[in-house]
């Protein structure tokens, strides 16, 4: 459950812009997403590729759904709790430096 590597962006970032940076240096062999990250020629595809598995559920739109492992899909609260105790520290809550 420990974050392996954080990449900061600007709030108006897409999930992808993070994505970008991070994949290459992916190490693990199972990815675990949300659907924000249901993006086939940015992050699915290359992943599938190199052999990794992806664990993204896909957006609500899409025509074909893919399948992806619901059992291992559970474990992503690993990662909300991290960003749900990061959030407990006053100075990197998002509005606490904000003045009026």
């Amino acid at each position: 459950g420990r974050p392996l590597r954080i990449v900061l962006t600007a709030g108006q970032c897409s999930d992808l812009d993070g994505a970008d940076r991070l994949l290459p240096h992916l190490k693990a062999k199972v990815l675990i997403a949300d659907k924000g990250y249901d993006a086939h020629a940015r992050v699915v595809k290359p992943l599938l590729d190199s052999g990794r598995q992806v664990v993204i559920p896909s957006l609500r739109n899409r025509r074909q759904r893919r399948e992806y492992d619901r059992f291992l899909y559970r474990r992503r609260h690993l990662i909300e709790n991290f960003f749900a105790r990061l959030k407990q520290y006053r100075a990197l809550a998002t509005r606490y430096d904000k003045t009026a």
